[in-house]
């Protein structure tokens, strides 16, 4: 496991975040728990939970032997059904380009249907409650509605939830601009080492803009409004006129001269 690898590494977690293509997986949230590590991911809707004071219980043989499993006094149910009566609050998370980022959030306490699989009367198999986390609700401006899970501790406030699920956009938006700014998906090689290769390219590159902008802005932090300039496409164009305007020269082996939009390439 590649969280694995980093720990041996010597690197310090304080929230792992992930999108729902990882936290739908029970075994990865567990993986997690089982290292100390607090999570925060996204879970499709549909995602069955228990409330958080569900009673284990014996069930009743009308016929037949005794039962020997406990089961669940109330059945499990989707993500979106939880939150359907919870209080619903607009919360600004952070400030942007053009103003304050806000939605409106709701959170609960759950147990997660990701235990053992056990016959519940007619349901059929049913996963049983597994640990206790926060479920929590974002509707956002656009109508678009997501739905997470934490493990952060069970006095931990609303604000501070939306926050931490908020903060995953910080690599969202570092892949974008390795996309948009330095050709990551531009890769048209066939060998998985040329990905990784031009993948560790575009992150060095990424690395030395993201240094050379934040050296520029001499660390301001942001308070209101938007955020220090320049941004990191400014520095990168601010680079490629400074090669363009940089003297003719020619070639050490064959002696012709160098072009200058192959220089800025």
């Amino acid at each position: 496991m590649k969280i694995d690898r980093a720990m041996v590494a010597g690197v310090r977690f304080g929230c792992v975040l992930a999108d729902a293509g990882y936290g739908s997986s029970a075994l990865f949230r567990q993986g997690l728990t089982s290292r100390q590590l607090v999570w925060a991911v996204g879970i499709p809707r549909h995602l069955k939970v228990y409330p958080a004071d569900v009673q284990m219980i014996w069930p009743v043989a009308k016929r037949g032997r005794p039962r020997q499993r406990h089961v669940p006094a109330t059945l499990s149910m989707p993500a979106e059904d939880m939150l359907s009566k919870a209080k619903w609050r607009t919360i600004s998370w952070r400030s942007g380009t053009k103003g304050k980022l806000k939605a409106r959030f709701a959170a609960v306490r759950v147990r997660v249907a990701d235990g053992p699989p056990q016959r519940i009367r007619d349901k059929g198999q049913q996963h049983l409650p597994g640990e206790e986390a926060w479920l929590i609700g974002e509707h956002r401006m656009s109508g678009e509605k997501k739905y997470y899970l934490a493990s952060l501790p069970a006095k931990t406030d609303l604000r501070t939830l939306a926050a931490t699920i908020k903060a995953r956009w910080i690599c969202e938006q570092a892949h974008q601009q390795l996309k948009e700014e330095l050709g990551l998906d531009h890769f048209e090689g066939r060998s998985w080492q040329g990905l990784h290769r031009h993948a560790l390219m575009t992150m060095i590159a990424y690395a030395f803009l993201q240094h050379r902008r934040l050296a520029t802005a001499r660390r301001k932090k942001r308070i209101n409004g938007p955020p220090p300039q320049p941004t990191l496409p400014a520095v990168r164009h601010a680079i490629l006129e400074l090669f363009a305007r940089l003297p003719r020269q020619r070639c050490p082996h064959c002696r012709k001269w160098i072009c200058t939009e192959r220089r800025r390439e």
